[in-house]
């Protein structure tokens, strides 16, 4: 009987603790989500030095054909 009781005073302390824990979580402010990934760029080629880089980082030459160079210095020197 002792045992009995014992047992019993456990499962209820238990019980309790795992009440509390469930209040806890729910009171938990939600973690932020993370932004949404934004759709793969197109990427170019320094007509100078051959850097790949995006197309919306690029300057860009517009000549008879479109030229994408990675910064103003090796857009003044023109392509290698």
């Amino acid at each position: 009987m002792k045992y009995l009781l014992v047992l019993l005073v456990i499962v209820i302390a238990i019980g309790i603790w795992r009440s509390r824990r469930r209040v806890e979580r729910a009171q938990r402010p939600a973690a932020p989500r993370a932004a949404p990934l934004q759709p793969p760029q197109d990427m170019v080629a320094c007509a100078r030095c051959g850097l790949h880089l995006p197309r919306s980082e690029a300057l860009v030459l517009e000549a008879p054909q479109p030229r994408y160079y990675c910064c103003a210095q090796h857009r003044a020197q023109g392509p290698a």
